[in-house]
């Protein structure tokens, strides 16, 4: 847990850790998750200024005082129509509003302080997921008042009765404008930027407005997204963009990150009004207003097909994890909003973002990426198989511990032999012996290949059949090479001495630092492929287990409490070799099943013809990038 918070992922809740484990679909935002929330104007299409919209360059003053008068009445409007201020540099408040001032201020329109003294806002109708604007409603230095509306070009565009041109002219608002409104930002989000169109108009928010024009808001993908969508799928984690932008926005950035293979194609002409614009279309993608007209069966049916859901409101993200999960699969969510906190909640895992997140959004998740990245998600993914791997490690070592120790006395006594062991050489074994050893199991550090895995079934408990064979080897050999040595010591007439226990005793406690060694890994090898060193903190534990064994053995006073005797270099050789046993026979069990794993891999490669072989080596290439997190 801690290596996941040095990671910017704080875990709030510690049963987060299996379900993000277990997890199969991970449901993300685009914005500030998937892209870099670093907004900046980039275009502006004015009606009336011909087809192709102006580029602008976000961090340069425009040079020509006629494009500033020009832009004017567009960026005033968003101006007012927004709450962002930029203070000492840094933009205070929404970033698609903070790139909007900042746009104002290097068109030469005013900085957004000194606009808002001489335009007072006098109403606002807050911007919200279902009406798809923001409004208000202002003074004007002349007296009158004047309302402004900013939001989804289908929210604005059928309030608009006329537009305005470049030269400041009122036309009517005819369906030829509209369609070529629609096309050209339909071009402009196909680029994969985020499209606001604005209005402005004296009367009311709802009708006769007149349009101003459309502003094109870039978010560039973070970097090193596209490769974590890539390592996600080949682990078997199917990562769904949520979003409120546009289709053609949304399938762009969908296909920069490769969430998308096959966007939709740029050859989609509009036929219809400006209206029916953001139609859902193509294989993958659906929209919000589609799953408010679907069945819940029908949801469930959608989600399989779809990796890219546009133009969703909170209410639709409740409604794709509860379709998802109704598969039966894992569900992790990405929220930042208040209205988020159900979808957090009925998710398996909600994750909050650290940075823009609200309070409400990060208390009802389980986890809060601190610096809301999606490559912090995998980074925690990994974190969480490995810590239930190491849990998993601790409960084989201390089942194969225990399970030896009471078949030691158990088997002594139906078999009327001495104890090999007296009280205070158990306590010593259980309570000194085995703590260090299996404490440090618990934080064997994360293993390179532990997101080849994929997803591990919920329902799959954490005992298997598999680890209880192990243990009852581990055990068998323990108790056998225990007995052995015990047995082997004992004189004729079977009366124990303080050499017999304590030759026993040592055995049984250099078969429980072997055990613990063989314990680190379930698959690889500890020589070969783990190393011996590469835990410190197993390599402290075992190195201080064995000093406090040889204390027990040869410092006079703790030979006294223990009833034990000093021992030769011999003697330890020989119970050293005898220990080693259960971790050489680990080690061939694993060598064994790799042998057998790659003969199955092999058959099953050679069934394999014409494109599956290329297709594999392109996965196989994949999945080595995954040893990279």
């Amino acid at each position: 847990v801690m290596r996941m918070a040095k990671r910017h992922a704080i875990l709030k809740k510690l049963p987060a850790v299996e379900a993000l484990g277990c997890t199969n679909i991970l449901c993300v935002d685009k914005t500030g998750t998937l892209t870099t929330n670093q907004m900046a104007v980039v275009e502006v299409f004015l009606p009336g200024l011909g087809a192709t919209p102006v580029a602008l360059a976000p961090s340069s003053p425009m040079s020509s005082p006629s494009l500033k008068a020009t832009f004017s009445p567009i960026f005033l409007s968003g101006v007012l129509c927004s709450n962002a201020e930029i203070v000492d540099g840094d933009i205070v408040g929404q970033a698609t509003e903070g790139a909007i001032v900042l746009a104002a201020s290097h068109v030469g329109v005013g900085d957004a302080t000194s606009l808002r003294h001489q335009y007072p806002r006098v109403h606002e109708i807050p911007f919200n997921s279902d009406a798809k604007f923001m409004a208000v409603q202002v003074s004007t230095p002349l007296g009158t008042t004047e309302w402004h509306i900013k939001g989804m070009l289908e929210a604005v565009l059928p309030r608009c009765a006329t537009y305005q041109d470049a030269s400041f002219h009122k036309h009517p608002l005819l369906v030829p404008d509209a369609d070529l409104i629609a096309q050209t930002a339909r071009t402009m989000a196909r680029r994969g930027l985020r499209i606001l169109a604005l209005a402005t108009g004296s009367t009311s928010v709802e009708s006769n407005m007149i349009f101003l024009g459309l502003v094109g808001i870039s978010d560039p993908p973070r970097p090193g997204v596209l490769q974590t969508i890539h390592q996600l799928d080949a682990c078997g984690v199917t990562t769904v963009m949520l979003t409120g932008d546009a289709l053609d926005t949304a399938s762009a950035i969908a296909a920069q990150v490769g969430i998308l293979v096959d966007p939709i194609s740029s050859s989609d002409d509009v036929t219809e009004s400006a209206l029916l614009l953001f139609g859902g279309r193509g294989t993958g993608v659906c929209s919000g207003q589609e799953l408010d007209a679907m069945t819940d069966a029908q949801i469930c049916d959608k989600v399989l097909t779809t990796r890219v859901f546009y133009r969703t409101c909170p209410t639709h993200k409740l409604k794709i994890v509860r379709a998802f999960q109704a598969h039966g699969s894992q569900v992790a969510m990405t929220g930042d909003g208040v209205n988020d906190a159900p979808a957090l909640k009925a998710a398996d895992i909600g994750i909050a973002m650290g940075t823009t997140g609200t309070d409400v959004s990060k208390e009802a998740s389980d986890m809060i990426l601190l610096d809301d990245n999606l490559t912090t998600i995998l980074h925690a993914m990994a974190e969480a198989k490995g810590i239930y791997h190491n849990i998993t490690r601790f409960l084989r070592f201390q089942l194969s511990t225990s399970v030896a120790a009471l078949s030691l006395v158990a088997l002594s006594t139906l078999f009327d032999l001495p104890n090999p062991l007296n009280a205070m050489q158990i306590l010593w074994i259980n309570i000194i012996m085995d703590g260090p050893p299996a404490q440090s199991l618990g934080v064997e550090p994360v293993d390179a290949d532990v997101m080849r895995e994929g997803p591990r079934a919920a329902d799959v408990p954490i005992i298997t059949r598999d680890m209880l064979k192990r243990v009852v080897v581990s055990a068998l050999l323990i108790v056998s090479g225990t007995l052995f040595v015990f047995v082997n010591e004992l004189d004729d007439d079977w009366q124990v001495t303080k050499r017999d226990r304590t030759m026993s005793f040592t055995t049984f406690v250099l078969f429980d630092m072997f055990n613990a060694l063989s314990c680190r890994h379930e698959s690889k090898s500890i020589v070969f492929s783990v190393g011996v060193g590469s835990n410190k903190a197993f390599c402290v534990a075992v190195g201080a287990s064995v000093v406090g064994q040889l204390m027990v053995i040869y410092v006079p006073f703790l030979q006294a409490t223990f009833q034990t005797e000093a021992l030769s270099m011999a003697d330890l050789a020989y119970m050293t070799a005898i220990a080693s046993s259960v971790f050489i026979v680990d080690e061939v069990r694993k060598w064994w099943e790799k042998q057998q794993y790659s003969v199955i891999l092999g058959r099953w490669t050679t069934t394999k013809t014409g494109g599956g072989g290329q297709r594999k080596k392109k996965h196989s290439k994949v999945c080595d990038d995954v040893e990279t997190v």
